[in-house]
């Protein structure tokens, strides 16, 4: 079986990128490049195991599918949606946040998961 891309959502993107212009506003130059290979073990092993996530959001939030992956390390979470052909990474929020609120909004743009 081919695995899927990880194709994280223009939201998702954003978030990425705040995370680490913060890491490195804050001189926290080790931390930048360690959010990235965090993510990019957390894309990995939600591509092997997509159903692992936590489905905690998904009944809060009545978005059938929809799962959450913690980074290691870091205080952000992976939201995403496995779809028939890819990952759908809604987006990478830090844990105290108001995630419901935050997720609400990626979820109002579109609940199916075109851009």
């Amino acid at each position: 079986m081919k695995a899927k891309p990880v194709i994280p959502r223009e939201l998702a993107a954003q978030d990425i990128d705040e995370a680490i212009a913060y890491y490195l506003s804050e001189d926290a130059i080790q931390a930048a490049p360690g959010f990235v290979d965090a993510l990019e073990r957390a894309y990995a092993h939600i591509v092997r195991h997509p159903a692992a996530g936590s489905p905690r959001f998904a009944h809060e939030l009545n978005l059938p599918g929809l799962r959450a992956r913690s980074l290691r390390s870091y205080p952000h979470w992976v939201f995403y949606i496995e779809k028939d052909d890819h990952i759908d990474v809604w987006r990478v929020l830090h844990g105290q946040r108001d995630i419901p609120l935050w997720l609400n909004d990626a979820s109002d743009t579109d609940r199916d998961g075109a851009y």
